[in-house]
């Protein structure tokens, strides 16, 4: 017999790759369109080895693409409804005030420690 929820496992791996800042910056900028990991660093103020991690993390869960040129490599969004997904989060948090932030187990003064 199947672990009841099981059938949500991939769905809660999705929103475990989507539940990190710098991943949510990285895709926030590839909306806008492909981006290497030079204008990535720049524009996050991270190290590459942090912003490629967490490149190689959003790739592997097929969240990214990424397009070699010459020696350079443009990354982009796989799946058009991530827009969709990340559009309707930030609806969600605006209809609720935010609310989610002030959770006694997710909210942002807390989860630091206690999401990874």
């Amino acid at each position: 017999m199947a672990h009841p929820g099981s059938e949500l496992a991939p769905a809660a791996a999705l929103f475990r790759s989507l539940g990190d800042p710098t991943r949510l910056a990285i895709l926030r900028r590839l909306a806008l369109g492909e981006a290497r990991v030079v204008d990535l660093t720049a524009q996050l103020g991270m190290a590459q080895s942090t912003v490629s991690a967490h490149l190689a993390c959003l790739r592997d869960c097929a969240l990214i693409t990424g397009r070699p040129q010459g020696r350079q490599m443009f990354y982009a969004l796989a799946q058009p409804q991530l827009l969709d997904l990340l559009t309707a989060a930030e609806e969600l948090l605006a209809a609720t005030g935010h609310a989610v932030a002030l959770c006694p187990t997710y909210g942002t003064d807390t989860c630091e420690d206690t999401c990874r």
